[in-house]
């Protein structure tokens, strides 16, 4: 495979990568700590933990407050992809690769909403109130996020000619 591929193949991954970690459970929240209750009363979990998505957060945003809904829809779901598609333009040379700085904004938007996240989850661990357990997702979505700005570094596009 050649040095140039390589970084294509990771771009066009992501376009797919990012969709699946906007359902993927980011964290999981819980005013209380889960419970299950004994078999003869029912042994169903009380207090259970509620899964928190890129998508229901947006969702959960929309019914409080539409600008707030609007930036996060910004930086969560479009700067990426945007990035992403824009970047995969540079490197099949259909987009000039002068395109670059300006993809680079939209990279550097799309860690912004990593940063909230983060700082959401210091502060409802500090203060110590409920419970915040990071999943999976985070994980998932971080990475893309991180991976996308790597490649926009170093993504192994066309140079301009001399």
């Amino acid at each position: 495979m050649s040095r140039t591929l390589l970084p294509k193949l990771v771009n066009l991954a992501l376009v797919i990568v990012f969709p699946v970690a906007w359902f993927a459970p980011l964290i999981r929240t819980g005013l209380l700590d889960p419970v299950t209750l004994p078999g003869w009363l029912g042994g169903k979990t009380v207090f259970a933990l509620e899964e928190i998505t890129v998508i229901s957060g947006i969702q959960a945003l929309w019914a409080s407050d539409v600008f707030l809904a609007i930036a996060v829809t910004f930086f969560a779901l479009m700067a990426p992809m945007l990035k992403c598609l824009g970047l995969a333009l540079v490197q099949f040379g259909l987009l000039s690769p002068r395109a670059k700085p300006a993809i680079a904004v939209l990279g550097k938007l799309a860690m912004a909403d990593i940063f909230i996240l983060s700082l959401f989850v210091v502060i409802a661990k500090g203060i110590g109130i409920g419970t915040v357990e990071i999943a999976w997702g985070l994980y998932l979505f971080t990475g893309a996020v991180v991976a996308s700005l790597l490649l926009s570094l170093f993504g192994g596009t066309p140079s301009e000619p001399a």
